[in-house]
């Protein structure tokens, strides 16, 4: 069973609902603690701002997952979107809904999500993730 659930009442084309699984599939892997999925998920030169203004990078944000700094326990994706500037470089926007404990305050916050996604060898990779 998943912790990840999608509110939204779209249809999505092809390639939108491969981004909108890779997203979920990340979700997932943020509640499972899965690092060897956020290692796939996430390219190189990713880029985390949190809500605070933090930035992290790529291994910053793994790490403080992986130590139990951050803890995601269910996600709600909230009318997403999938915006085209060109056919490499999509980004999603939705509302992400997470129950979390983050830096020791436990919560549920809801994220106004923007996605940078970057089409690398075929397959869709997280570059950045502003909320």
């Amino acid at each position: 069973m998943s912790d990840v659930k999608l509110n939204s009442n779209k249809s999505f084309s092809d390639e939108d609902s491969e981004i909108l699984n890779r997203f979920i599939e990340f979700q997932q892997a943020l509640i499972d603690k899965d690092e060897d999925k956020l290692n796939e998920i996430l390219t190189e030169k990713y880029e985390l701002i949190h809500m605070s203004g933090k930035r992290q990078t790529k291994e910053e944000f793994i790490s403080e997952i992986m130590d139990g700094t951050l803890n995601y326990y269910e996600s709600e994706i909230i009318d997403p979107t999938v915006l085209w500037d060109d056919s490499e470089r999509p980004t999603l926007v939705a509302d992400v809904t997470l129950t979390a404990k983050v830096y020791g305050i436990k919560g549920k916050w809801t994220l106004d999500t923007t996605v940078g996604f970057e089409k690398i060898d075929g397959k869709w990779y997280f570059s950045k993730w502003d909320n």
